[in-house]
């Protein structure tokens, strides 16, 4: 497995390389590190390969295409694993190192395994830093799609994280007996709720996840602002960190909400549990773009374990999913009118709301996902190379 960041911690990535070592392969995980990591490592069985990488070769990851010295540098990284350790299957997690990938397979006839996390290029189109001036020249968009749409073409197998994301790729052309669906539901003896309940002076309403515009998490500062008064109990609580977090300060001291947000930090897996266990309602209010609405984020699970109403944007995957569920409530994208309108309904009792962890512990589990995984495992041993 190539990972281009730090591991631990990758939720996602941790699953997938414990289930199919678990299934009696031997899984080695290439990834880079900048906090000094050890350089090898066993963890929990899988045997981790890290590389210091330099700030300067950090940041031209965006700009891989048109800076290919990046992939010059996990080249000669993964070459010395490939070789040493005589891989069979290399497995890339995301869409900028494929291209690496490919050149391995053919030098070392390996299979080929792309597990795309995010729609990349969609991503890249609604990040900061390449709606720059020099982020636009640096990592035009047209490139990315471009990329995409060729390098994929030479994987054995493709995973994705939701049937929205496969029928996307098909779309593209790519053959859909290749791409397969490994969502990223939750692995139940990793996430242990605790027996807290929610504080009954107030109506707690719950964010986990990074701090970005694309969050969509000002709308939920803007609706709070608007329900308050009918509301007097209400407060969010935001476990995450993220640059965005001062313009969410500025937001909130504007419409003076200070006493009613609480900013928790960066939290290990177990604090994200025991304070969503105190939570009344939990949000994923992520802005719908092409991204979003190709990619299901792995908290909507958590939410649904710990049987809390979900109060999720219109995004194509969760809006299925809360909806088939009826594990929540659904409001459109950026709107703080609407969002408002439905933290009231469900403060007052106004919607039906299930409980959802039986759809947890039955269809969106973990186990199912590391089946489909392994299936495919099995299926690369078959044809004589894994």
């Amino acid at each position: 497995m190539v990972l281009a960041n730090e591991f631990p911690p990758d939720v996602r990535v941790e699953n997938e390389a414990l289930s199919l070592a678990e299934a009696g392969h031997e899984v080695h995980l290439a990834c880079f590190t900048r906090k000094n990591a050890p350089e090898k490592e066993i963890f929990k069985g899988i045997i981790i390969h890290r590389v210091p990488i330099s700030l300067f070769l950090y940041k031209t990851s965006v700009a891989a295409l048109t800076a290919p010295f990046y992939f010059s540098f996990w080249e000669r990284f993964l070459e010395n694993i490939t070789e040493k350790y005589r891989i069979e299957t290399i497995h890339i997690h995301d869409l900028p190192l494929v291209r690496v990938g490919v050149r391995l397979k053919r030098r070392h006839d390996l299979n080929l395994v792309v597990d795309l996390h995010e729609n990349w290029p969609a991503l890249l189109s609604v990040s900061p830093y390449t709606r720059t001036l020099l982020g636009r020249l640096l990592s035009p968009n047209f490139l990315w799609v471009r990329y995409e749409k060729a390098i994929l073409r030479h994987a054995d197998m493709i995973i994705v994280v939701v049937g929205e994301s496969k029928n996307r790729l098909g779309k593209l052309g790519l053959d859909m007996s290749r791409i397969i669906v490994v969502s990223n539901t939750l692995k139940l003896d990793n996430f242990e709720l605790p027996d807290d309940k929610p504080d009954p002076d107030y109506f707690t309403l719950y964010y986990a996840g990074g701090l970005t515009y694309h969050r969509g998490l000002q709308t939920v500062i803007e609706a709070i602002s608007l329900v308050h008064r009918q509301i007097p109990q209400i407060r969010l609580r935001i476990a995450g960190s993220g640059k965005y977090k001062s313009r969410l300060q500025e937001m909130i001291r504007m419409h003076k909400l200070d006493s009613r947000v609480e900013f928790l930090g960066h939290l290990p897996l177990s604090g994200v549990a025991a304070n969503l266990a105190r939570a009344d309602a939990a949000l994923i209010p992520h802005l719908k773009t092409a991204h979003t609405d190709s990619t299901i984020p792995h908290k909507i699970f958590q939410y649904m374990y710990a049987n809390k109403p979900v109060i999720a944007s219109d995004c194509i995957p969760l809006e299925r999913i809360v909806s088939e569920t009826k594990s929540g409530v659904v409001f459109k994208s950026g709107s703080a009118a609407d969002l408002a309108g439905k933290i009231t309904k469900l403060y007052n009792k106004e919607v039906t709301i299930l409980p959802a962890r039986r759809w947890v512990e039955q269809k969106y589990s973990w186990d199912k996902d590391a089946s489909v995984l392994v299936s495919l495992y099995e299926s690369l041993a078959d044809s004589g190379i894994a």
